[in-house]
C-alpha cells in the first residue's frame, strides 16, 4: 500500500464507520413544497479534508456536512482550471462543446437558446437565484469566471437570498476563495498531512503545503458559518446543500493538468430526510451532474445533457468521464483525457512540448515547481516529468498508480485498453462537437495577448523586487524567505 495512501484509507474507514449509525432517509419526490438549493463552491480543492481520510488537516464542519448527507468519492470536473470548468458546470455542457475552453477566452461566444444555463432555467421554475459569499451583509460581487457572455444583472437576481420576495424559494450559488492562492499563511507546520511523492522533499514544498492546509481550514471555517446561518434561519430541513470544488488543487501536477489531481474534486450533498445521511458513493460523477440533479430537484425543465442526476433511483454512475485542458494564459496547450474506474488515458496534441512549459501563473505562484527545477539542474531530482518533451499519449493504472507516475502507454500488455480508450476519445471529440478541433490562432492575436501576459508577469515581479528573468536558483532563495525558512532581514 502505498505510503501517501495507508493513513488517508485508515482515516476514511474510521470516518465512515463512524458515520454509518446516522444513515436514514433517501431522495423523496414527496416534497411538500420546492427547496432551496445551496452550491457551496470551493476555488481550487482536491479531496484533501478529513472526511475523505486525509490525515493532518482538520474540517469539522465539512465533516458535518459529510455525516448529514453523501459524500461521493469519485467526482471530478471536466477542466483543471477555473473559468473551463465553471463555464462546464454552469452550462452543463463541456467547455470544448460551447467554445469555452482556453482560460478566460478571448473570443467569448454567446450561448444559443439551445444551450441554456442552470440559473436561467432555475429562475424559469421560480426560484431567486443569487451568486455570493454566504454572509447576509456582504454585498460585494462574487466570483462567476465564465467564458461566455452574460449579463450579471440577468443571470443573477440578486447576491443574497435575504434578498429575495418573501417565500420565494432560492437557488444560491456561494463562492468561497480558499484555498485558491495566494495561500493563507500557515500559523504552523502540517507535518502529519502528507505530501504526494511526486514532489520533492523540501522544506519549500513542506511549506507551501502547510499554507495550503491552512487554506483550507479557512475554507471549513467559512463552510461552518453558512451551514450555522440555514440553522438559524430554520431552513437546513427544507435546502439541499452540494458543497464542491471547481476543480483539483492548485499545486504542480494539480491546476491546469489532467491528473487527478487537477480533477478530482470533493463533492457533498445534504438533503435531511431525502438524501442518506452519512452514505458513501464511489461510482464516477461529474460535476456535469450538477446541473441535471439541481433542476431536478426543483421540478425544473431538464433538457438533453451529457450529465445525470445524481438522486435518480436508477443512477449508477458513469463508466467514463472525459475532461480538457486547452490555453492556459500565456501557455497554449490541448490535452485530453478519458477516465473509467481505473484507468487513466491522457492525448497530449502537442508532445513537442515539456511538461513544465513555461507559464507565468506558475511561476509567480507555484514554488515547488522552482524546487523540481533547481535540484533538477543539480542532479538531485530525476523524474520523467522534467523531460523536454512529452509522450503524445499516457495510460496509468490507477489501481495500483493513483498517482500516474507509471506511464504504460508504451506497455504491451496495456495495448488493448490503449487502442480502446484512444477510440473512445476520438469518438468523444467529434461527438461533443470539440472546439479545441480550431485553432485559436485563427481567431485570435497570439502575439498581443502573450505580450499583455508578458506584462502582467513582468509587473508582478517588479512588484516583489525581483528581476523577471532572475535565476531558479536566486528565486528559490526567494521563495524560502517568503515562506518563512529562512529570515527575511
Amino acid at each position: 500500500m502505498n505510503h501517501f495512501l495507508a493513513p488517508y484509507r485508515l482515516a476514511f474507514f474510521v470516518f465512515a464507520s463512524s458515520v454509518m449509525m446516522v444513515l436514514a432517509g433517501f431522495h423523496s419526490s414527496a416534497v411538500a413544497a420546492q427547496p432551496n438549493v445551496v452550491w457551496i463552491i470551493s476555488d481550487d480543492l482536491s479531496p484533501e479534508l478529513s472526511c475523505y481520510g486525509y490525515p493532518g488537516v482538520h474540517t469539522p464542519n465539512i465533516d458535518r456536512l459529510a455525516t448529514a448527507g453523501t459524500r461521493y468519492t469519485r467526482a471530478f470536473s471536466t477542466a483543471p482550471v477555473c473559468s473551463a470548468s465553471r463555464t462546464a458546470f454552469q452550462t452543463g455542457q463541456y467547455q470544448t462543446t460551447v467554445g469555452g475552453h482556453h482560460h478566460d477566452t478571448r473570443v467569448k461566444p454567446e450561448l444559443p437558446d439551445s444551450t441554456p444555463t442552470v440559473t436561467g432555467l432555475m429562475q424559469k421554475a421560480g426560484y431567486f437565484v443569487c451568486n455570493g459569499r454566504g454572509i447576509a451583509d456582504d454585498r460585494k460581487t462574487a466570483k462567476s469566471h465564465l467564458n461566455f457572455v452574460y449579463k450579471s444583472s440577468e443571470f443573477f437576481d440578486g447576491i443574497d437570498w435575504s434578498q429575495r420576495p418573501k417565500d420565494q424559494p432560492f437557488f444560491a450559488q456561494i463562492q468561497i476563495k480558499e484555498p485558491h492562492r495566494q495561500f493563507i499563511s500557515r500559523d504552523k507546520e502540517y507535518n502529519d498531512a502528507p505530501i504526494p511523492p511526486y514532489y520533492p522533499d523540501h522544506p519549500v514544498t513542506r511549506a507551501d503545503w502547510s499554507n495550503y492546509m491552512a487554506s483550507i481550514e479557512a475554507l471549513d471555517r467559512k463552510v461552518g458559518a453558512i451551514l450555522d446561518r440555514l440553522d438559524a434561519e430554520g431552513l437546513s430541513d427544507n435546502t439541499i446543500v452540494m458543497f464542491f470544488g471547481d476543480h483539483g488543487r492548485p499545486h504542480v501536477r494539480g491546476k491546469q493538468w489532467l491528473y487527478e489531481g487537477g480533477l478530482h474534486v470533493p463533492l457533498i450533498i445534504r438533503w435531511p430526510g431525502r438524501v442518506g445521511a452519512g452514505a458513501v458513493k464511489d461510482q464516477l460523477t461529474s460535476l456535469l451532474d450538477l446541473m441535471p440533479t439541481t433542476l431536478a430537484v426543483a421540478g425544473a425543465e431538464i433538457p438533453k445533457l451529457p450529465g445525470v442526476d445524481l438522486l435518480a433511483a436508477d443512477w449508477t454512475g458513469h463508466e467514463i468521464l472525459f475532461a480538457a485542458r486547452d490555453r492556459c494564459g500565456d501557455a497554449p496547450d490541448r490535452i485530453r483525457s478519458a477516465r473509467t474506474k481505473d484507468l487513466k488515458y491522457i492525448r497530449n496534441f502537442h508532445p513537442e512540448l515539456p511538461y513544465m512549459q513555461r507559464s507565468s501563473y506558475k511561476k509567480l505562484s507555484y514554488p515547488v515547481e522552482t524546487v523540481m527545477k533547481v535540484l533538477h539542474a543539480e542532479g538531485k531530482w530525476d523524474s520523467p516529468f522534467m523531460a523536454q518533451t512529452r509522450p503524445e499519449e499516457e495510460l496509468y493504472d490507477l489501481k495500483a498508480d493513483p498517482f500516474e507516475m507509471n506511464n504504460l502507454a508504451s506497455d504491451p500488455q496495456h495495448a488493448s485498453a490503449l487502442a480502446k480508450l484512444r477510440s473512445t476519445v476520438d469518438k468523444w471529440i467529434v461527438s461533443s462537437d470539440d472546439h479545441g478541433r480550431i485553432d485559436e490562432s485563427t481567431f485570435v492575436d497570439m502575439k498581443k495577448l502573450m505580450a499583455s501576459k508578458r506584462k502582467w508577469y513582468v509587473n508582478k515581479m517588479k512588484s516583489r523586487g525581483l528581476d523577471p528573468d532572475i535565476s531558479d536558483a536566486d528565486y528559490l532563495k526567494w521563495w524560502e524567505t517568503e515562506l518563512g525558512i529562512h529570515d527575511k532581514n
